[in-house]
């Protein structure tokens, strides 16, 4: 498995990542779950996808399970938490070191930054920003990074708060694929600002859960070359079958840089199923919206309005 270096963090991690959310799947047995996380860090993939609201807590119990008898040197350890508030993003803090069983996570990320709010609450007084340093600055994470699907005037927005706060990430986590370029594009508006500011690039949703492959105009290969001959440091990617890892090691071994006129040609392929974001469902549905659906997880937003109207 080749690897990377993540962004500015002097970390070298391996170009694919396993996704969380696959691996705690209710279709996918513990002890095959297990099996499938050791198999891929026995061969050199290293770096594991995960968050504290995956499958209420599932997704990071199995990474625990499978990261007991000496796993975890060989791990390179990231998940994510939905709280805005310090409150609530230091109970899910506690609770995800607890479930994944160790005593530090290698890279914490603010989850699912979808709305420009988000990122108000994060960095108010009383935000989960407080949390995050007070959590690096007591040994319990190392890195502090944030992800986001819906729209990349988001992200670039999140860039701005860290930067009049003066705090620079460690990684972004967004959308990169071969439809991505059509309609609300990462790779044209995000990718580039993370490269100038050598912030490591993780690309997710290459196959956007698979419904990408549904247009039949790419095949899960494509899919995966494309992210990676991108300036990403990790694509992650949903594995929940030894057959999908054995896929993924493939492309891993067989992979060479495509040339910028493949990419093109690629790209163009896919501009009439892409040109209306029907195949990014992450994008233009709220299928994918967690913390919508469940907005107990953002942490009580009358906390923080409290503490700046008592000013």
């Amino acid at each position: 498995m080749p690897t990377r270096l993540l962004g500015n963090t002097g970390q070298t991690v391996s170009m694919l990542g396993l996704g969380g959310s696959h691996i705690g799947s209710p279709d996918l047995r513990t002890p095959e779950a297990v099996r499938i996380i050791r198999s891929a860090l026995d061969r050199g993939l290293n770096f594991m996808d995960n968050s504290w609201d995956y499958h209420e807590g599932q997704s990071e119990i199995r990474l625990g399970k499978a990261l007991k008898d000496g796993y975890r040197n060989k791990a390179f350890v990231m998940t994510k938490l939905d709280g805005r508030t310090a409150k609530e993003a230091s109970r899910q803090l506690d609770e995800s070191l607890k479930r994944l069983g160790v005593d530090h996570i290698d890279l914490l990320q603010h989850h699912e930054i979808i709305r420009f709010d988000d990122a108000d609450r994060i960095f108010a007084e009383g935000g989960a920003m407080e949390a995050f340093l007070n959590a690096r600055k007591a040994g319990k994470i190392r890195f502090i990074g944030f992800t986001g699907h819906k729209d990349p005037h988001v992200h670039l927005y999140m860039l701005e708060k860290a930067r009049e706060h003066r705090f620079r990430f460690d990684t972004v986590q967004m959308p990169l694929n071969v439809m991505d370029a059509h309609f609300r594009s990462f790779q044209t508006n995000v990718l580039p600002e993370l490269v100038k500011e050598k912030i490591g690039v993780l690309g997710m949703k290459s196959m956007g859960s698979g419904v990408v492959l549904r247009s039949r105009v790419v095949t899960p290969i494509e899919c995966l070359q494309y992210a990676l001959s991108l300036p990403t440091s990790v694509v992650i990617t949903g594995i929940d079958s030894p057959k999908i890892l054995e896929q993924a090691f493939e492309v891993a071994r067989t992979f060479r840089p495509m040339t910028p006129a493949a990419m093109k040609a690629l790209v163009a392929r896919t501009a009439a199923a892409a040109e209306r974001g029907e195949y990014e469902l992450f994008k233009t549905s709220s299928h994918y919206d967690s913390t919508a659906k469940n907005p107990h997880w953002l942490g009580g937003e009358s906390e923080q309005v409290r503490m700046l109207t008592r000013r």
